[in-house]
């Protein structure tokens, strides 16, 4: 089995794993977690320097991840089961009063692979700059990636996070944007007028690479080799624009904010899965 196969089976297990999840929960974030799979799926199997053996909260010696946008909760928790970091049974527990698997990650909880509490949008991106600069102090040479959404963009941290990081030459993060052009109350240009978020980013001092298909595997290794190569030209901080689907791999959920916070019925999610192989075994 090549690389890009085995990468495109677990993307397909985890998006399985999100549908499963939010359903037997009845509650949870489906839309977004679907679209960004495929980015955290080449992060966590292929790109990313970490172990789930001996892992803590310092981050030392080790490649950091940060999701800003903590309502794609599922997806994480996927990617850190199917990494090893816990019981793949632990995500039939998703959402439930006193599991570790809570609807925002948290950290209270003790679950391994977790670095920040995320959920209160806008602030992960912060706590990812500051671990980044923590780093370069420390003369760790591995880097940080983070998640953010671009409905989360429209928070005003983000924008204080983007300057700091830009100002103090940040050049071991690459941060993402899920760039699928919805949110919970509709299209991002709807709730805000046209987002020009490559202009902004690159007016904030950050180097932006943008991937014109950010659900393909090949258009997402690109984009971080490039990134990779501006941070070696330029110290800066470097954000990848991700041109995403909201709902991506279920026929009905895709393109429409209708699925950012909504959990599908049981006849629903049986529909959703028809459309996905199972790769890996469900949990």
């Amino acid at each position: 089995m090549s690389d890009l196969q085995r990468l495109k089976d677990t993307a397909n297990q985890i998006r399985r794993d999100i549908l499963r999840m939010v359903t037997m929960a009845k509650s949870g974030h489906p839309g977004g977690s679907l679209s960004s799979t495929d980015i955290v799926t080449a992060l966590y199997f292929s790109k990313m320097k970490h172990t789930p053996n001996n892992w803590n909260r310092s981050g030392k010696d080790s490649d950091m991840f940060f999701l800003s946008c903590g309502h794609e909760s599922p997806l994480l928790y996927s990617a850190l089961a199917r990494c090893g970091y816990f019981p793949i049974e632990e995500l039939a527990t998703f959402r439930k009063i006193g599991s570790r698997l809570q609807g925002h990650p948290a950290t209270d909880t003790g679950l391994p692979g977790i670095y920040t509490a995320s959920g209160s949008l806008g602030q992960g991106l912060s706590v990812a700059v500051g671990a980044a600069l923590g780093k370069k102090m420390a003369g760790d040479a591995h880097k940080v990636y983070c998640l953010v959404g671009d409905g989360e963009s429209q928070e005003g941290q983000i924008w204080e996070a983007a300057q700091f990081a830009s100002h103090h030459k940040i050049d071991n993060l690459i941060a993402f944007t899920d760039w699928n052009g919805q949110q919970i109350d509709g299209t991002t240009e709807e709730v805000i007028g046209p987002d020009h978020l490559d202009q902004r980013w690159k007016a904030f001092g950050w180097n932006v690479v943008i991937a014109e298909d950010g659900n393909s595997f090949e258009d997402i290794f690109s984009a971080i080799k490039l990134a990779e190569e501006l941070q070696q030209i330029e110290p800066k901080p470097v954000m990848i624009m991700l041109k995403t689907v909201m709902g991506k791999g279920v026929d009905f959920m895709e393109g429409t904010c209708k699925w950012h916070g909504k959990a599908p019925k049981p006849e629903e999610c049986e529909a959703a899965l028809a459309q996905i192989p199972e790769t890996l075994g469900d949990f």
